[in-house]
């Protein structure tokens, strides 16, 4: 929701217009005054490429996001000013500088914005129709953990900030739909928050999914708001099966050990579990992708997601990769946690690269996902769309046989 964010910020005497150019080509004969772009690191360099083909036509473009944020420096070969970090509180004065024409190299909050009255995005520039989740909300920002391969403390710091939430209930209440996805990194990262929001939420009947830890199932409260208020699905960072690789990523307090129960936990009052992996931690051997397999159908995980670990810019893991020489690919096309851009510590890239295609292959078998998805009547219609739409992801993959 960056664009469409930063698109209500913009004063009334601009004129804004919100193009997606991973599903229609740009128009480099359009008449504008300015370009915004921003990118996700995989598709930085086609960004650039958007960002070359403006300004050799005289047009000023200015860039942000994660991934300039964490390298202004390349960003600046292809623009004429970046923004570093959160764009709110510097991109009224970007304007007035660019009416200007005084446009300065590097725009840069001087510190962390408040998260009360915020600007509500600007969805009416976007085509809903070309989003899988167009009704998005944020309540929060920040994360109050520091994971090593994590992007979102380096952008949005390690403190956890709350909108009010009258804030955040008035923006869904103003949705055209009954659903909507919360994406906060960990919607329920404050707990005193989080309960008076679902608390609030309660009323309004609806249905919404989001990112959260398995430390809500220890709160009994927290986890029963969640449902009562319409929190269908949750997406939770297992990460790995392995106490020595969550150390070694600084998030030793998600144990292994309280896996199983607080899985039981999280079905138990209804909620679906979307559940996200990473293969290739230090600790990781070619047996892994197997061993996860085994837990995932084990434990019924609703669906799973699963990632080549990546090291991205601006993260400690990136910094450590690049200190040791453990990068082999610096093509950020290839960041995209589908393959293997790095030296893997105990096994081959091969091995890497086939087994995560194994799993995605196997978790998503019609027998698999009927054997997950048939583990009770209640939602599973959500069920079954969430695992036939990762079965197409997963058939797109080469078939390999560990």
């Amino acid at each position: 929701m960056a664009l469409p964010t930063i698109a209500a910020l913009t004063p009334s005497d601009w004129d804004v217009e919100i193009h997606d150019a991973r599903t229609t080509p740009v128009d480099y004969g359009k008449k504008v005054d300015l370009v915004g772009i921003t990118s996700y690191t995989a598709d930085i360099t086609n960004a650039c490429k958007i960002a070359d083909g403006f300004r050799s036509r005289g047009v000023k473009v200015v860039m942000g996001g994660v991934h300039v944020s964490a390298l202004p420096d390349e960003a600046l070969q292809h623009a004429d000013s970046v923004v570093v970090g959160e764009a709110e509180a510097v991109w009224k004065r970007l304007l007035r500088d660019c009416e200007k024409g005084e446009l300065k190299k590097i725009y840069k909050a001087d510190t962390l914005i408040e998260m009360s009255g915020m600007a509500i995005p600007r969805r009416d520039l976007l085509d809903s129709s070309m989003y899988s989740s167009f009704y998005s909300v944020q309540a929060t920002r920040g994360c109050p953990f520091n994971c090593e391969f994590c992007t979102v403390t380096a952008f949005f710091g390690q403190e956890f900030r709350v909108r009010p939430v009258e804030d955040v209930i008035e923006e869904i209440k103003g949705l055209n739909s009954k659903e909507f996805f919360f994406i906060d990194d960990n919607i329920t990262g404050r707990a005193g928050f989080a309960k008076s929001l679902f608390k609030k939420l309660i009323p309004l009947n609806l249905k919404w999914g989001g990112q959260t830890t398995l430390n809500f199932a220890k709160d009994e409260e927290l986890l029963s708001l969640y449902a009562r208020s319409g929190g269908r699905y949750a997406f939770i960072g297992f990460e790995t099966l392995s106490d020595e690789n969550l150390r070694k990523i600084s998030k030793s307090w998600n144990s292994p050990d309280g896996y199983r129960e607080a899985i039981k936990r999280i079905h138990g009052v209804g909620i679906n579990i979307v559940g996200s992996f990473i293969f290739g931690l230090d600790g990781d051997g070619p047996d892994v992708f197997e061993r996860t397999f085994n837990f995932i159908m084990e434990n019924k995980i609703d669906a799973a997601q699963f990632h080549i670990l990546t090291p991205f810019p601006g993260t400690k893991l990136y910094d450590d990769m690049v200190k040791d020489g453990r990068i082999s690919d610096s093509d950020w096309s290839k960041y995209h946690t589908g393959e293997v851009v790095f030296k893997p510590a105990k096994m081959t890239v091969r091995e890497l690269q086939e087994g995560y295609w194994w799993i995605f292959h196997k978790t998503y078998e019609m027998k698999n996902i009927l054997r997950r998805s048939l583990r009770s009547p209640r939602g599973i219609v959500y069920r079954i769309g969430t695992n036939l739409s990762y079965r197409k992801k997963a058939r797109k993959m080469s078939h390999v046989v560990l």
